[in-house]
């Protein structure tokens, strides 16, 4: 009766058991994956929001299919403050980042064709390209003293079917940019191939170092690639609840017309992105830039603090340029969920395992940098305590 579209079972698997476990026993967790900005004791203004959200104009409905202009007009206003330029009818809002890719994938495939996502990251995209009876094929990410893109493996994997080569810039949860050598060879390859870049930059604010290295296909817009640059108030506002993404578009002239001819369409079918926060971007971005302050100096003091403990001992912290996240090598003697189990079962420590994220390889674990500092430091504390144990 049902769709192949949607998982067969709806099983938990063992670490998502013992966590409800825990839970339902009420024992304290020290949960090191907090990425929910919302929950992580940032301070919010909170009524000049409820104020931006008041706007009476919401009370009158006149859809616009690829946004409000007064809120393309702030995203436009947000990349130029950075020293971007990036017009407003090449814009186009979504609810999400998550819809966006529905739309991307609509456009750009049809069933059984491919795109190319990245391994590691976010296990995401393949649930979403299900629903759109997409295939996803992995590309890896290499680790050599830092993560690296090898532009011979992935042009190895283009097929007849493949469509689009999908970004996560910075990765999740690498934390790897791409760089701007890596740029110029992707955009050229896809644009020999007929395939289009679509880049997921909504982490691409939070940079945990020197970026002069490093590149964002939104500051590149005028390649020989169709390209689509994704963003949204998520993470750069810390507003996940308020639904508003985008999508920027690049590339040939032409190629963007008839994109942009098409995703309006879309667009227009769903209506989806609601006139309030519409019409109080304008605002929530000029508040986004405390919040972004308040998670780049948290993120910086949890991955400087993790670094300082783990000197000296068997775990080590994989290189990591931006985003919200941190990757601990352990020792092999146990499998990331077997680590991940002891840790919450026998320590009250939540992490994710790399699994989670297809590493390729044991043994990974995860952390959020955003996790409230007292908390972090008390999680890695007894993780490091654990690891000494074994």
């Amino acid at each position: 009766m049902f769709s192949h579209r949607l998982p067969a079972s709806f099983a938990q698997n063992r670490i998502a058991e013992a966590l409800a476990r825990r839970r339902a026993a009420g024992a304290p967790i020290l949960d090191l994956t907090e990425s929910n900005p919302t929950a992580a004791s940032l301070t919010y203004p909170e009524e000049a929001i409820a104020q931006a959200l008041a706007d009476t104009r919401a009370l009158r409905y006149e859809p616009s299919a690829c946004g409000l202009n007064s809120a393309r007009d702030a995203v436009c206003r947000y990349y130029a403050d950075r020293g971007l330029k990036v017009p407003a009818d090449r814009l186009l809002l979504t609810a999400s980042t998550s819809e966006a890719y529905a739309y991307l994938f609509k456009v750009l495939c049809e069933p059984d064709d491919e795109v190319l996502v990245p391994r590691p990251s976010y296990p995401l995209f393949e649930f979403l390209a299900n629903l759109e009876s997409v295939r996803v094929v992995q590309y890896p990410l290499f680790y050599d003293r830092g993560w690296h893109l090898d532009l011979h493996d992935l042009e190895s994997r283009v097929t007849a079917r493949t469509r689009a080569v999908i970004l996560v810039n910075p990765n999740n949860p690498t934390g790897s940019y791409l760089k701007r050598r890596e740029w110029v060879e992707l955009s050229a390859l896809c644009a020999a191939r007929g395939l289009a870049v679509v880049s997921d930059e909504v982490f691409s604010d939070y940079t945990l170092g020197d970026d002069s290295g490093y590149a964002t296909v939104v500051a590149a817009m005028a390649g020989d690639a169709l390209c689509f640059s994704l963003s949204g108030l998520s993470k750069i506002a810390g507003l996940p609840q308020l639904k508003l993404g985008w999508m920027a578009t690049g590339g040939p002239e032409k190629l963007i017309a008839e994109a942009l001819r098409r995703l309006e369409l879309i667009a227009d079918t769903y209506l989806s992105v609601g006139t309030p926060v519409q019409l109080a971007v304008p605002s929530l971005l000029k508040m986004g830039q405390g919040i972004r302050t308040q998670i780049r100096g948290r993120t910086r003091a949890n991955l400087e603090a993790l670094r300082h403990a783990v000197r000296g001992s068997v775990v080590s912290v994989l290189e990591v340029e931006g985003g919200w996240y941190a990757t601990l090598q352990v020792p092999r003697t146990r499998s990331e969920e077997e680590w991940v189990l002891l840790l919450l079962d026998a320590h009250g420590v939540l992490v994710q395992p790399g699994f989670f994220y297809d590493f390729s390889s044991e043994a990974f674990l995860v952390f959020s940098l955003l996790t409230p500092p007292e908390v972090f430091r008390a999680g890695v504390a007894r993780l490091l305590d654990a690891v000494a144990a074994e």
